[in-house]
């Protein structure tokens, strides 16, 4: 994916990115509330040696020192220097508990060793890490002195000797007055952050599973097939089908009227102009988008002929309320005559041929010789032939009726088709070696990062491919007529 896809899944996606990350901060503020507050207290300890006054003596000495040092920070939580704190202080707990909340570390470059109590009572960390330092420098002073005691003798009778090193408190601990966790902020700030990064994880996985057509993009990584139309969603499609007749002015409408344009300049070379509108999958407005292209077409004076081939679930006639008993099917097996079927309607060059009755054998009818020879002479006696077939991956009519008549627009809704439906739809259309002339996306948004664009698909006043603003002025009144 390029940038501009992250950027439109940020767009589509804002308000779970949004969501997740306010729950991510809650997560971290209830996190810090449950959390029982600790307090840190710290006391120093100075580690000296006693030298001579020699500059190589002193220098021996300090290297003596620092060599020490990290062994009495490691020796501060052993039992010898915390059992006597624990008697001293009266504590309930054992040496390995005390440990626990005891750490000693040496400062860098200097013979200090600093001593941090950490517990939820702050006047007890104070007490134990004043405790534990001068319980280190008893130990220490005890453990370097040569002999038990100050009054032993050595093995030749010699008196013990006074230990070289010396630890004295430096610092007293203090008693806090802030705790030191939770740091609510941090944990406030880390949840939001853990949250944006899940909701931005999910919208990008949720983008790559999902799989459903959303924009002209996706079409692209599915055929190469050109987009010549697109038709912006409206609600109430259901209520006012044929839009270019009852709103002519609407964004809708201008959309057909768009795609009656670009239709124009499809398969310039082939003589006749018949195409059959179809989709993959049901419920793609294929019929609403051939019932008002074929308006729009008789708007701006050219000869059309609307057909129903739908022969399985007919809708043009109820759709331009003609009467459809009689139609395609009575055609086909020989029982009316063309000029018996063809209905006109409105004011303009625009005819209906309704579907008739529904047959045991549609696909039989629509790919019969006699439907051949019905096709080739409707484009004799019209300008175009709009044949309005059943979805092509549930039955196989639209495929036959394609190759008939030289070429197929296929109809795409916008976050209803699949990329896989898509496929197969133009799979079917290959194995006849059927024409695809173009693709119409139907049902495109007006708002949000696949917004319908104005520009794209013509919408507008003479900015769509190849408008022509002079012949609308005069077909208005008809449309709204």
């Amino acid at each position: 994916m390029e940038l501009r896809d992250y950027i439109r899944i940020l767009r589509q996606s804002w308000v779970l990115i949004v969501l997740l990350t306010l729950f991510g901060v809650a997560a971290g503020a209830v996190f810090s509330i449950l959390q029982t507050p600790m307090y840190s207290s710290s006391a120093k300890v100075f580690v000296s040696t006693s030298n001579g006054g020699t500059i190589g003596e002193m220098a021996q000495g300090n290297t003596y020192t620092q060599q020490r040092v990290k062994t009495y920070a490691d020796l501060t939580t052993t039992p010898i220097v915390l059992l006597p704190v624990i008697a001293d202080l009266q504590l309930d707990m054992t040496s390995d508990e005390l440990a626990r909340e005891v750490t000693a570390v040496t400062l860098p470059d200097t013979t200090l060793i600093e001593i941090t109590v950490t517990d939820e009572n702050a006047a007890l960390t104070a007490e134990v890490a004043t405790a534990v330092s001068e319980s280190l420098t008893n130990v220490v002073s005890a453990i370097e002195t040569t002999g038990a005691n100050a009054e032993d003798t050595g093995e030749d009778g010699a008196p013990a000797e006074a230990s070289p090193v010396r630890l004295t408190l430096v610092q007293h601990a203090s008693v806090p007055q802030k705790p030191v966790s939770p740091n609510v902020m941090l944990n406030i700030v880390l949840g939001g952050l853990i949250g944006l990064a899940l909701g931005v994880g999910a919208a990008v996985l949720r983008e790559t599973l999902d799989t459903r057509i959303r924009n002209e993009r996706d079409i692209e990584q599915v055929t190469d097939a050109p987009v010549i139309g697109g038709i912006v969603f409206d609600p109430k499609a259901k209520d006012r089908p044929l839009i270019v007749h009852a709103d002519p002015h609407s964004p809708r409408a201008e959309s057909f009227r768009a795609l009656r344009t670009n239709l124009q300049f499809l398969d310039a070379g082939r003589p006749d102009r018949s195409f059959v509108v179809t989709s993959s999958i049901e419920s793609e407005g294929k019929s609403t988008t051939a019932a008002n292209l074929a308006i729009a077409l008789a708007d701006a004076g050219a000869r059309v002929l609307l057909v129903d081939a739908d022969l399985r679930r007919p809708k043009v006639a109820s759709y331009l309320g003609i009467e459809g008993a009689v139609g395609l099917t009575d055609l086909l097996i020989g029982r009316a005559e063309l000029q018996d079927v063809i209905q006109p309607w409105g004011r303009s060059q625009m005819y209906v041929l309704p579907a008739g009755r529904v047959p045991p054998n549609p696909s039989e009818l629509l790919g019969s010789q006699v439907m051949a020879e019905t096709v080739k002479e409707l484009n004799r006696a019209f300008d175009v032939v709009l044949f309005d077939a059943p979805p092509l991956l549930p039955v196989t009519d639209a495929a036959v009726l394609s190759r008939a008549a030289g070429g197929a627009i296929l109809v795409v809704a916008v976050g209803r088709a699949h990329k896989g439906q898509v496929k197969g739809a133009f799979s079917v259309l290959e194995n006849v070696d059927a024409n695809v002339s173009g693709i119409v996306l139907t049902m495109l948004p007006m708002k949000g990062p696949d917004a319908y664009g104005y520009g794209r698909y013509g919408y507008g006043y003479g900015y769509g491919y190849g408008y022509a603003p002079k012949e609308e002025p005069k077909q208005e009144t008809a449309a709204g007529a």
